[in-house]
């Protein structure tokens, strides 16, 4: 699903809501979040999951063409842990899509 997919299904279950605001409301969430991620505070939310920001420490790589050394600083990456209840429903919708594909 992407951006304008998420956009599209919120106005089309919201009469009231025109892709506008829609829109608007999309973005500003997405906004608020990165805002949070980016101060370092953690985002969770009940029955979906949590993201927050993992470090990675420096190490040390290889140049694939020479072979050479290459030394890979410390970076900060988002993260999302998928709450209970997403892991579930998830695992029980793959299940059942694989057990209409034996069928099938």
């Amino acid at each position: 699903m992407t951006r304008s997919d998420l956009v599209e299904e919120l106005a089309a279950r919201f009469a009231q809501l025109t892709h506008r605001d829609a829109e608007y409301a999309v973005k500003t969430i997405l906004d608020a979040m990165s805002d949070a991620l980016v101060n370092g505070h953690r985002i969770e939310i009940r029955g979906f999951g949590s993201f927050s920001v993992n470090r990675r420490p420096p190490r040390i790589g290889r140049n694939p063409r020479s072979g050479e050394s290459v030394q890979i600083p410390e970076k900060r990456v988002p993260h999302f842990k998928p709450g209970k209840a997403l892991r579930e429903a998830v695992d029980a919708r793959t299940a059942e899509l694989d057990s209409q594909e034996r069928k099938a």
